[in-house]
């Protein structure tokens, strides 16, 4: 059996076929394109929110049916991220790109002309499996497309940017198109969206080369990943709503558990595995992939505090709460198009442990809110300082877990950093979320200014906490000299 260092040289610089996808014609457009995909697949996780209520009192949804219209698309989503990325590595990044466009899109009319509650969350597991699809596809696209280091970090800052927006703003355009238009405009906006997106993918992306070699899709390998990560997502998800100790939610952990077993089991004598567990003996790889379940959770938990903290502590209404929360979308793009300049002077390790440092430092200021708070003070500065800093920590892991495997696999680097990041966010955001719930009960109750307050400084400061870990553990990422020869 080869040692880890071998078998990391061999996933690294073997030599395979020609990737999936010959180089663009028009990198800038496929850029464009990539980033406009990342954005509404993003946007599709928040934009929802602000529409509860009124698609409550349209469709009779129950308060557990309210809450699956959230959770089916990321259950789906987080599940389907390694099978989407995969279908882009042996069939074509443009096929993949294209056909989970579609099926997004057609989801999202459905759920917009849904006459019952089950309906929209049907065609909200529909619409996570697309995302799957578009989001791994994407990554891969500008990983191949833009093959010199710098070019490659300049436009991965600008897809993380994109994704970020999409994060950030999803508040304020569900409020603007459900008291303008309704909750059915927060789904049907994506039609016309998609539909420019698959006219200008079909025109602009790469096809892939001559001599291509098509590989087959391990089936029971992508079951067996899929049913745990599905599994595990949605143990978290019973775990907030029954209780962690429910029978669901540990019939759901215990199903994660066999199922990941299996997957290990099936893929150390598949032919051709979803997921070749070399891949794991490459040591940036590995630890991208682990900082960033680490830190995955911090970002989504801020954005859920302070929402709450503007309309139930500081009396502002949802629009005007969402409009608070945009400058967090231009820090987190300042710091992405910072960190391409920073990474090629610093290297990723220098770059990731600034960039957290800072979240970190912001989330430690937000820790002191009170019920008296000031947007100006006590929110505005720290959250686009935070959300500077989580740009600037963001784009090293893109650059290191999808630099050492090759374009042959770009596909399968992209799905497992968004796969890690999806189910890290809906783990530490749960845990998070449910420290600062625990500690408002304890402290005023959950039902008062105080409680509440109290309740989101000890999220604040936990997530802080987490980062700063995840700053020291930078010392394992690679230098630059290091990324500049595995790019």
């Amino acid at each position: 059996m080869p040692a880890p260092e071998e078998a990391a040289q061999a996933v690294a610089h073997a030599p395979a076929a020609a990737p999936s996808g010959g180089l663009p014609q028009r990198p800038g457009v496929v850029l464009g394109i990539a980033c406009a995909a990342q954005f509404i697949c993003v946007l599709d996780t928040s934009v929802v929110n602000v529409a509860l209520a009124p698609m409550q009192e349209s469709l009779g949804l129950s308060p557990t049916g309210l809450q699956w219209v959230v959770s089916s698309y990321t259950l789906t989503f987080a599940g389907f991220l390694l099978l989407g990325g995969r279908v882009g590595d042996l069939f074509g990044r443009k096929r993949a790109f294209v056909g989970g466009l579609l099926v997004f899109a057609l989801s999202s009319l459905a759920a917009g002309l849904a006459q019952e509650g089950w309906q929209v969350v049907v065609a909200r597991f529909a619409q996570g499996l697309g995302g799957a699809v578009l989001v791994p596809t994407t990554l891969s696209l500008v990983t191949t497309g833009f093959l010199e280091p710098r070019a490659r970090a300049k436009a991965l800052s600008l897809l993380t940017a994109a994704a970020a927006s999409g994060s950030a703003l999803g508040g304020v355009i569900g409020g603007l198109l459900t008291g303008l238009l309704s909750w059915r405009w927060v789904f049907f906006v994506n039609v016309p969206l998609a539909a420019v997106l698959v006219v200008a993918a079909v025109w602009a992306l790469p096809g892939r080369p001559p001599g291509h070699v098509r590989g087959r899709l391990d089936l029971p390998g992508s079951i067996s990943v899929t049913a745990g990560t599905a599994a595990l997502v949605g143990a978290v998800i019973l775990g907030e709503e029954r209780g962690w100790l429910a029978g669901s939610t540990l019939a759901a952990l215990a199903l994660a558990v066999a199922s990941f077993a299996v997957f290990v089991v099936v893929e150390r004598h598949a032919a051709d595995p979803v997921v070749p567990l070399e891949v794991f003996r490459v040591r940036p790889v590995t630890v991208a992939n682990g900082l960033s379940f680490l830190v995955s959770g911090a970002m989504p938990a801020m954005f859920f505090f302070l929402a709450l903290y503007l309309q139930r502590v500081l009396g502002m209404n949802p629009l005007q709460a969402g409009l608070a929360l945009i400058p967090g979308a231009l820090g987190i793009a300042l710091g992405a198009r910072g960190a391409s300049r920073w990474i090629a002077r610093l290297g990723p390790r220098a770059s990731f442990a600034a960039g957290t440092l800072l979240a970190a430092g912001s989330l430690l200021w937000l820790s002191g809110i009170d019920v008296q708070g000031r947007y100006a003070v006590d929110v505005l500065v720290p959250l686009t300082l935070a959300m500077v800093g989580f740009g600037a920590g963001g784009l090293p892991l893109t650059l290191t877990a999808t630099s050492g495997l090759g374009p042959e696999r770009a596909g399968l680097a992209s799905g497992l950093l968004s796969t890690t990041r999806q189910v890290g966010s809906a783990v530490n955001f749960a845990v998070l979320v449910a420290i600062a719930t625990a500690w408002a009960a304890g402290h005023g109750g959950s039902d008062t200014a105080d409680g509440l307050t109290q309740g989101f400084g000890v999220g604040f400061l936990v997530a802080a906490g987490l980062l700063v870990v995840a700053s020291a553990l930078a010392v394992l990422l690679p230098g630059r000299r290091q990324l500049d020869q595995s790019g």
